[in-house]
């Protein structure tokens, strides 16, 4: 019977989901309705469940506290203050300006100038759509002036604006911590490699594509007869501050100096710092920062709290025991159960945002990973790479329909094709990451 109540909540958060009302809105009130449901069944000994925490009064009052008071979510909000004001300051576009006149000679180097923005980006905002949006609007234009095919136009954008999900400071990584009760500067630590790896693997691609095919991202003339070491000067002046910045959050986590949530601080000051010291920093513009950040925030809190209610639900009526019991139930090894788990996550990232599965899916799996043998900032990178991936992949790759809505004058079919070899690379450094766990557990 309670397996009964468990295939009906999921049912129930499915089909209210694709009424395209709000996902935090729908989780936390499927929860609520089968709480109270639960309540009354149990009192009739309908269901065997353990309804003890669902009491209505007591089942969202501390949902609310629980979630508020999580210690490890605090830097979330330093972070998105971080990202929004560095996009304010126009830090990217000037970035994106002076690569592109040191790497116009280049074959493939406009591509390439939007990779190293692309981590620039990631490694400042950690949002998906915030950086394929911004890269979008940026740099494709520029490409498409310069004679660049959109195919690897669009596959760049897309794909590099996906680093957020994986550089730290991710916003991904500090929910998925607080979640599986890993330590933040764990995973942050553990996906340094993987990402700047496929930044790496993007440039070679670019590089050797625009060798093969010259017309499809051809190399341009200087516009300026400037001296070399005159434009590696505006370069390096535009690029200091930014990344004296990443440096100094990365690096203060990385050697243990600070922990993340003082890191974000740091963060948030110096993003501050460098709007002031570039002279686009009004008070209009602090407070249009201060207010997207209290949105974006609020709106993430309000996805913890209502998937925090589901997952309490879920566990009430025994949701937990019955996918646990399930795999290890699979005739399949230790890796072959991760392996398992992971084409789950890569298909469930084509239709739900990585904030639920994130909440929901990878809590309840977590456990039967821990209990094989695994290491746990290990396989939660390996979910993370493998998330990035799905939010890609056609048919309903989120960043997809980012690109869709940014880009003008193409087609969504054009744009499952620029993807592809990014595609292949990202799972080619996933199959590297499971190869070779030093290179996340270093």
């Amino acid at each position: 019977m309670d397996a009964l109540f468990v295939f009906l909540l999921a049912s129930a958060f499915i089909a209210v989901m694709f009424t395209g009302f709000p996902v935090a809105f729908v989780l936390g009130g499927v929860a609520v309705a089968f709480a109270a449901l639960g309540t009354l069944l149990e009192s009739f000994a309908v269901v065997d469940a353990d309804m003890a925490s669902l009491r209505m009064v007591n089942f969202v009052a501390n949902r609310i506290f629980d979630t508020l008071s999580s210690y490890s979510l605090i830097p979330m909000s330093m972070f998105i203050f971080m990202g929004l004001m560095l996009e304010k300051s126009g830090a990217a576009e000037r970035l994106l300006t002076q690569m592109h006149k040191v790497l116009r000679p280049v074959p493939g180097g406009m591509a390439v100038a939007v990779v190293v923005i692309g981590v620039v980006l990631a490694a400042s905002t950690g949002i998906i759509g915030a950086s394929v949006v911004l890269l979008a609007t940026i740099a494709m234009p520029a490409m498409r002036a310069a004679g660049y095919n959109d195919r690897i136009g669009l596959g760049v954008v897309g794909a590099t604006g996906c680093l957020g999900i994986l550089i730290p400071p991710s916003i991904m990584l500090i929910v998925m911590g607080d979640q599986l009760q890993i330590p933040v500067g764990d995973l942050f630590r553990g996906a340094i490699i993987p990402g700047f790896l496929l930044a790496l693997a993007y440039v070679v691609y670019v590089v050797i594509y625009a060798l093969w095919n010259s017309d499809a991202a051809p190399a341009l003339e200087r516009a300026e007869k400037q001296p070399v070491g005159q434009l590696i000067k505006e370069l390096t002046t535009t690029m200091i501050g930014p990344l004296m910045l990443i440096v100094a959050v990365l690096g203060s986590i990385v050697f243990g100096i600070a922990t993340p949530t003082e890191a974000s601080g740091i963060g948030a000051a110096g993003a501050t710092l460098i709007a002031l010291s570039s002279k686009q920093l009004t008070w209009a513009t602090f407070r249009e920062v201060c207010d997207e950040t209290a949105l974006t925030t609020a709106f993430l809190f309000g996805l913890i709290f209502g998937a925090s209610c589901f997952s309490v639900v879920l566990r009430g009526y025994g949701g937990d025991e019955l996918i646990e019991g399930a795999l290890f139930a699979l005739p399949l090894s230790a890796d072959g159960t991760l392996i398992f788990i992971l084409f789950i996550v890569f298909m469930m990232g084509f239709f739900l945002d990585w904030m639920e599965i994130t909440l929901i899916i990878a809590p309840l799996v977590f456990p039967v990973l821990l209990s094989l043998g695994h290491e746990p900032a290990w396989a939660a990178i390996l979910m993370a790479i493998c998330l990035q991936t799905s939010f890609l992949t056609p048919p309903v790759g989120m960043a997809l329909f980012y690109l869709s809505n940014s880009v003008s004058n193409v087609e969504i079919g054009t744009i499952y094709r620029a993807v592809f070899p990014f595609i292949a690379i990202q799972a080619g450094v996933l199959l590297l990451a499971f190869f070779l766990p030093k290179m996340v557990i270093w």
